[in-house]
């Protein structure tokens, strides 16, 4: 029997590579419903070439125009818009792969974990902004929870089966694991003079070297925002303290995440820098598929370096993990700051180096404070959103 499938966030580049890797297995794969804010010329192509059952998109606007495009394919496909119906979608399939940028993939994910369902988590801010409440709606539910960032699919590999056959959760210390290595590319400016980071551009923000991602997260993995919110999210899966959690630089982007041992034995997971290749196995877990990425040929690799991050360089770095330490809604705070200073600095509205200053006033100005349900958090994120939206007024 095929497994039903939703994408939230279809149009965006994992949403993409996911059907490029259902397109090869339609005999094990069927897509329900295709999700996207506003790209609808996008979703209604990936309409007519899945044919799922609904298409949800960001507002009545979008709606219309998506319905006057699929008269045009004669598709049957029920059209859908806003919040609710992301919900409703995520709960209409077997597998959500959770591929919303931002905040707003936060809802949909938890339906989906509270329906119980196989999520392949691409969104980041489920678990920075509601770790505790998501992992317990996970666990609660009977979901499975099956990492899809490159890093956190590579540490997943790497781990001992009794973790990995848990839902993606376990206890470090009765595994025998010492510490878990998060890589990073280190971005385009990992060797620019710091005295000129206070001329980039946009544009050489998201030229990234190595992947091919939408331009918010290309921002972040400059000012390796990224990682630090990769080490929020890896404490939260795999239940590994933060002191247990490390950042290296590693350029070529070949070693995607690595898992050290008490008994000196270090894994790490290779391939080419495709997400392909952890879309399939999150698809096809525990069994494996091809994705159509090359095989990695170690004999063409010159070397592979590797290198402490510099945290005067990257301080988005340290104020993950500062956000970490503090627990509670720090990294909500945190996140939405974050949201706010990156699409200011798009439009040109702040510099580069601003996006940090931005991000630390906003955690500085908005109490922490502890919440017990969804609602807490997305109130703690309005007010983050509000106070970076203001510093930004005063900057300017």
């Amino acid at each position: 029997m095929k497994q039903k499938i939703t994408i939230l966030g279809s149009t965006g580049s994992i949403g993409v590579s996911t059907l490029d890797v259902i397109s090869r297995h339609s005999d094990r794969y069927q897509v329900v419903a295709l999700t996207a804010h506003s790209r609808v010329q996008e979703l209604a192509k990936q309409c007519a070439q899945f044919k799922p059952a609904f298409a949800v998109v960001g507002s009545a606007e979008a709606a219309s125009a998506l319905k006057a495009l699929l008269l045009s394919y004669n598709l049957n496909v029920r059209v859908l818009f806003g919040e609710a119906a992301l919900c409703e979608v995520a709960r209409e399939c077997d597998v959500v792969m959770a591929a919303i940028v931002g905040a707003a993939g936060l809802a949909p994910t938890m339906a989906a974990a509270q329906a119980g369902k196989k999520i392949l988590l691409a969104n980041k801010e489920a678990l920075v902004m509601s770790g505790q409440l998501f992992m317990d709606a996970v666990r609660e539910n009977g979901a499975t929870l099956l990492p899809v960032d490159s890093e956190h699919n590579a540490i997943f590999q790497c781990l001992p089966r009794p973790m990995s056959e848990v839902r993606c959760q376990g206890h470090s210390e009765q595994n025998g694991i010492s510490k878990i290595v998060l890589t990073a590319s280190g971005g385009p400016f990992l060797t620019r003079s710091l005295d000129s980071l206070k001329d980039v551009t946009p544009s050489q923000a998201i030229a990234h070297p190595n992947w091919v991602m939408g331009k918010k997260i290309s921002v972040d993995s400059a000012t390796m925002m990224n990682k630090g919110l990769e080490v929020i999210e890896a404490h939260w899966l795999f239940a590994i303290p933060v002191d247990q959690i490390e950042v290296v630089i590693h350029p070529q982007s070949v070693v995607h995440s690595m898992v050290s041992y008490v008994d000196g034995s270090l894994l790490a997971q290779l391939g080419n820098p495709d997400m392909r290749t952890p879309i399939a196995y999150g698809l096809a877990w525990p069994d494996r598929i091809s994705s159509g990425v090359a095989q990695l040929d170690i004999t063409k690799i010159a070397q592979l370096n590797f290198e402490q991050p510099d945290f005067t360089r990257f301080p988005c770095l340290t104020l993950c993990f500062d956000a970490l330490r503090a627990g509670d809604t720090a990294p909500t705070i945190l996140n939405a700051a974050n949201e706010v200073a990156v699409q200011a600095f798009l439009d040109k509205k702040i510099g580069y180096l601003k996006i940090p200053e931005l991000i630390s006033g906003v955690m500085h100005k908005i109490a922490n404070r502890r919440v017990t349900d969804l609602q807490g958090v997305m109130e703690q994120d309005v007010l983050a959103r509000e106070a970076a939206n203001n510093l930004i007024l005063n900057l300017q």
